[in-house]
């Protein structure tokens, strides 16, 4: 026998095998994900668009910790890093105000497949797929509060312009990589105190995005998915894009509903919406992240709303339509430790679900044997999980344990501290 790492696996495969769950189906099935990385952890959200900044938008990185990445190549430098620590091909996923190549003064509604260049060639030399999103933060023409819903004409048709735009980008990169690419809509719409007029808001977002939408879409190579929000910075009493108006809007008009974790009620469970999603979406969109007592997207952490995600997404076999992403920024860390910390944690609920007896739970609640499956589950959680984990970070050749963790403060030291 090989390792300590091998002989702890083989212990946990008979362990496994005699609940009758398949390690080496597991494996397999966990290395054909892609999970999609938010870039904008690397950069806290800033972007590189050279124009005037802005004050609207309602998103905010906390905390000044050195090393942010201050333009494209120092993003997809920290972006590789974080890919190299964690098992598995995945895809990256950029802001439109991340801009690689463009002359002063260019704006969003004046974007083109170029600027993205750099990102391209970048993702298809190590075979990284790229999802894509507009930008509609920290920007001179969401000062107002709004958008896409704005009630000056002229802001709407910059929004308009600009999300069009992103939909031709989105279709670019999946055609240039061939991994189809995701462009995901969120808009910061809204109120902060109690609004006399619900409805015109909504009115003005439903015939924007109507605009947005009259061009025929590529939906191959790209998706374009709509995502809500309960509340945000700024607009706590109410949110144009709310989730009863875009699951409304998708399911008129056949397109993905964006299902972010920490854009809900603390108390409400993802996991529970995306079956009901899944009556009228042919695809979803998850942005996995961790709310802490509101939307404040931490660090993915190996907790049981992340599992319960991950649980619902494998039991009905729902892989290849639901695209799995994060979405955190924490300034006040070490921003690629973050990312590994993130996508690792993503990585083991999605393995600890492939390794449940699916089959069994089912028919024992089919059977109306509750009992024998609550035994079930709770057994289930101390099966050893970690040796099949650790086993594929062996296997991939990325550090087992917290080894990875070595790496970073390396990193740190010779790349990240030397900026400027």
């Amino acid at each position: 026998m090989g390792s300590k790492t091998e002989q702890a696996y083989e212990l946990a495969k008979e362990r496994y095998a005699k609940m009758g769950v398949n390690t080496e189906e597991a494996v397999k099935k966990l290395l054909a994900v892609r999970i999609s990385f938010n870039a904008w952890q690397l950069d806290d959200d800033k972007g590189f668009l050279q124009v005037e900044a802005g004050t609207g938008g309602g998103v905010m990185a906390t905390g000044n910790y050195p090393g942010a990445a201050k333009n494209a190549e120092q993003l997809v430098q920290d972006a590789g890093k974080v890919f190299s620590l964690i098992p598995g091909r995945h895809k990256l996923s950029i802001q439109s105000k991340m801009i690689a190549s463009a002359e002063p003064g260019i704006d969003l509604d004046r974007i083109e497949r170029e600027h993205y260049r750099y990102y391209v060639d970048w993702a298809k030399e190590n075979g990284i797929g790229l999802d894509f999103n507009p930008s509609c933060s920290g920007h001179p023409m969401a000062n107002s509060g709004f958008t896409l819903s704005s009630a000056d004409k002229r802001v709407r048709e910059f929004w308009i312009e600009h999300f069009r735009r992103a939909s031709e980008i989105g279709e670019y990169l999946g055609q240039e990589t061939g991994i189809k690419c995701m462009t995901n809509y969120w808009i910061p719409d809204g109120y902060k105190d109690m609004p006399a007029d619900m409805y015109a808001p909504r009115k003005r977002l439903e015939e924007s995005l109507d605009c947005v939408f009259d061009r025929k879409a590529d939906r191959v190579h790209n998706m374009d998915s709509l995502e809500s929000k309960l509340f945000g910075i700024g607009v706590e009493a109410y949110t144009v894009g709310s989730h009863e108006f875009y699951m409304a809007y998708a399911a008129k008009h056949h397109l993905p509903v964006t299902l972010d974790a920490g854009h809900f009620h603390i108390s409400e469970e993802v996991a529970n919406k995306i079956s009901s999603l899944m009556f009228m979406c042919d695809e979803i969109l998850l942005h996995v992240t961790r709310p802490m007592r509101w939307d404040s997207d931490h660090v993915v952490a190996f907790d049981d709303t992340t599992q319960n995600i991950m649980n619902e997404i494998v039991r009905n076999e729902w892989l290849d339509r639901v695209h799995i992403g994060t979405d955190y920024f924490d300034a006040s860390i070490n921003r690629v430790a973050a990312g590994v910390i993130g996508l690792r944690n993503t990585q083991k609920a999605l393995l600890k679900a492939f390794l449940e007896p699916t089959k069994e739970l089912r028919t024992y609640e089919n059977e109306g044997n509750y009992t024998k499956r609550l035994a079930l589950m709770e057994e289930m959680k101390t099966m050893p999980f970690q040796a099949v984990w650790d086993y594929i970070c062996e296997m991939e050749n990325v550090p087992v344990g917290f080894g990875w963790f070595t790496e970073v403060e390396q990193y740190e030291k010779e790349v990240q501290l030397k900026r400027q």
